[in-house]
């Protein structure tokens, strides 16, 4: 597993007691993002067969390859991703969320959202912050034994997967989580 970077851990606290945001002089770099997010789409081709044939069909997909997530009662969660388009990044974006209740831990998870309608992502693209399931619906895809889904019976607007090192994690979803423009 993955360890956490003293930046994450900082982001998270911030996000879990509601503190000031981080300095941006503190996020990752583009090269960084990048780097990662071309790991994540490798990982992501390896473990869900039709993967690149749903990437093909997407007009966008955004990729946050290290999403952190700890809590202790409070609790929240944060990474950093880039939005391809024709396999070019054409932004960068961070994802936070906020929770109560019971919670205690940390993990890592990986997200890629995939935007198959140019509506969707036209209107992803111009709200200032959007968050998944007031803005926008996304549909959590399973994965079938073998890594296999049925590409032909997609036909949500905006799809997504959750995953880590150990592959696609069940049970968790992308309600409440808001996606903003990072400026870089």
């Amino acid at each position: 597993m993955k360890t956490m970077t003293i930046r994450s851990i900082l982001v998270l606290l911030t996000l879990a007691f509601g503190l000031h945001s981080i300095p941006a002089a503190d996020a990752a770099s583009k090269a960084e993002i990048d780097a990662k997010v071309n790991a994540t789409i490798s990982t992501f081709y390896s473990q869900v067969k039709s993967g690149k044939e749903l990437a093909r069909k997407a007009v966008g997909i955004l990729v946050f390859p290290e999403v952190f997530k700890a809590g202790f009662v409070a609790g929240g969660e944060y990474g950093e991703g880039a939005m391809r388009e024709g396999g070019k990044t054409t932004g960068y974006y961070n994802t936070a969320a906020a929770s109560i209740g019971f919670q205690l831990g940390a993990q890592m998870k990986s997200q890629v959202i995939m935007f198959m309608t140019r509506d969707a992502l036209k209107a992803f693209k111009a709200s200032d912050g959007w968050k998944a399931g007031v803005d926008g619906s996304v549909a959590l895809i399973t994965v079938g034994a073998g890594g296999e889904i049925d590409t032909n019976t997609i036909k949500d607007p905006i799809i997504g997967f959750i995953f880590s090192n150990k592959g696609l994690m069940y049970n968790l979803t992308f309600e409440g989580s808001k996606i903003s423009k990072m400026k870089k």
